[in-house]
C-alpha cells in the first residue's frame, strides 16, 4: 500500500501502533453509533485480505480518522467499496470529503470503474458528505445491518462512477 495525499489530508497504511488511536476514534459515541462495537471493528482494520486496504487519515500530522477500501477482484465485476470514520473533534472541516476524494482518485487510478459506499439510511450527515464527492443513491438496502441496539436498520447503497468525482 502506498501513501495517498489529498489537498489537506494524508492517507497512510494503518500499522499496529495505530491500534489504540483507531479504537479511540471508533469508540466515540458519534462514530460507534454507526460502526458498532469498537473492539470488534478495530480488529477488522488489521485483517490481511487480498483487495482490502485500511489507511489512517492524518490532518496536520494527527491521526483523525480511518478510511478503508475493499475491492471485488473478479475482472467481470471489478469495483471497490469504501468505509470512513472521522473523529468527531474533526467533523465539519472537510477532512472526510478530502479523504474520500483522495482515495477515490487512487482507486480509479488502479483501474476501478465504480466505487460504492453504504451508510445507514438515517445517517444524513454522511450521506450529504458522500453526495458532495459525487456518490449517488442507488437504492435502499432493507434491514441491511444490525445496529448496536440489536435492531435491524436500513442502509443506503450509493455509487460513484469514474468521471463523476466532484
Amino acid at each position: 500500500m502506498t501513501v495517498i495525499t489529498g489537498e489537506r489530508v494524508r492517507l497512510r497504511p494503518i500499522v499496529a501502533t495505530d491500534r489504540a488511536r483507531a479504537r479511540e476514534i471508533l469508540a466515540t459515541p458519534e462514530v460507534a453509533r454507526w460502526w458498532g462495537d469498537p473492539d470488534h471493528e478495530t480488529e477488522g482494520l488489521f485483517a490481511v485480505e487480498e483487495g482490502f486496504s485500511c489507511y489512517i487519515i492524518e490532518f496536520d500530522g494527527v491521526a483523525v480518522g480511518l478510511i478503508q477500501s475493499s475491492a471485488e477482484l473478479d475482472p467481470q465485476y471489478r469495483h471497490a467499496g469504501i468505509d470512513i470514520a472521522v473523529h468527531p473533534d474533526f467533523h465539519g472541516r472537510g477532512i472526510g470529503t478530502d479523504a474520500l476524494r483522495a482515495l477515490a482518485r487512487h482507486l480509479f487510478g488502479e483501474g476501478h470503474h465504480r466505487l460504492t459506499i453504504d451508510p445507514a439510511a438515517s445517517n444524513e450527515t454522511a450521506i450529504r458528505v458522500y453526495a458532495k464527492v459525487g456518490f449517488r443513491p442507488v437504492g435502499v438496502l432493507r434491514r441491511y445491518e444490525r445496529g448496536p441496539d440489536g435492531t435491524w436498520h436500513d442502509g443506503l447503497l450509493m455509487d460513484l462512477l469514474v468521471g463523476e468525482l466532484t
